[in-house]
């Protein structure tokens, strides 16, 4: 079995993120065969090795770079060559995460080749977008905070967001979504309480509001003496339209006998049936058009409606 075939190492010391290549040119090659590749081709790889710094400075100078500029090149020189086999190389391409570790030895690439990297490290078991459970790690997935890094202009930077990192790769919960989790769980059940507690007036504004601030525009009169729906909205951008029928309290039998008018009188896309309290769920086809929401999910859209405080304060 060859190395790269053994189980993945994941001891980690440093982390740097490193750029495959001007504007990525190398990254694709790079994952593909699990290279760490390098630039700096009128830098001898010989003197790199020997750690004779004091050359590669005169040789970055007469590149023409400014003297920050040396200092910059030699820095990410004697990064490359001198991070060890537990440093956690990444990288962002192709609109993922790449994370790898790479042998301490430095190859120097083919010198016919202007295109190739001018020196490179093979990776331990390969580029990886995925973290240690299998999810993948997409771009718009992560922290902006950390994909950041990716406008760094040099080609290799240390990562600020490194516990952020390594707790993404290894696929552990983040604590602060793990509490704002909680929280909005533990606020969803609240609002679902006093969702229960309204009456029907109260209960039918409410659904109107949440529907209207969803962008559904009101085509009926608000409930009142309409005999077979208390809504019917239309969304402008789509062009849909919806029959909505409020019940406070409600029985599978009564939705039932809702859903019979609708399928037999109703020319309108959807079908929502919004309750707040029965004596058992009410069962509905499993259609796309047919739209079951009790007080749970009642709750989470007046959340995100920003209604929360419309219902506390019908509720003092």
């Amino acid at each position: 079995m060859s190395r790269a075939d053994e189980p993945f190492p994941f001891k980690v010391g440093a982390v740097r993120y490193i750029k495959l290549g001007e504007r990525g040119k190398w990254a694709r090659e790079a994952t593909r065969e699990g290279i760490l590749p390098f630039g700096y081709r009128a830098v001898a790889h010989s003197a790199c090795v020997q750690g004779d710094w004091d050359r590669v400075r005169q040789e970055l100078a007469a590149m023409g770079r400014t003297k920050a500029g040396v200092g910059q090149g030699l820095r990410e020189l004697q990064a490359f060559y001198s991070m060890g086999e537990d440093t956690l190389w990444v990288t962002i391409a192709d609109g993922h995460l790449w994370w790898t570790f790479a042998d301490a030895r430095v190859i120097a690439g083919d010198p016919d080749d202007e295109a190739a990297p001018a020196r490179f490290r093979r990776t331990r078991g390969g580029w990886r977008c995925t973290s240690l459970s299998g999810k993948a790690l997409t771009s718009r997935s992560l922290s902006s905070a950390l994909t950041s890094t990716a406008n760094y202009q040099m080609t290799i930077c240390a990562v600020r967001q490194a516990d952020y990192l390594l707790r993404r790769i290894r696929g552990e919960a983040e604590p602060l979504r793990v509490k704002a989790d909680q929280l909005l769980s533990e606020m969803t059940a609240a609002v679902a309480a006093m969702v229960r507690r309204l009456d029907w007036r109260d209960f039918e504004t409410l659904i109107d509001l949440i529907f209207s601030r969803g962008g559904w525009q009101r085509t009926s009169s608000l409930g009142g003496n309409q005999a077979d729906v208390d809504l019917i909205l239309r969304q402008p951008i789509t062009g849909e339209t919806a029959w909505v029928q409020t019940k406070s309290r409600t029985s599978q039998a009564e939705f039932d006998d809702y859903l019979g008018r609708f399928e037999r009188e109703a020319s309108c896309d959807f079908f929502f049936f919004i309750y707040h309290s029965a004596p058992r769920p009410i069962d509905g086809p499993a259609r796309m058009k047919v739209r079951l929401w009790p007080a749970d999910q009642i709750a989470s859209a007046a959340i995100d409606a920003g209604l929360a405080r419309w219902l506390s304060d019908r509720s003092t």
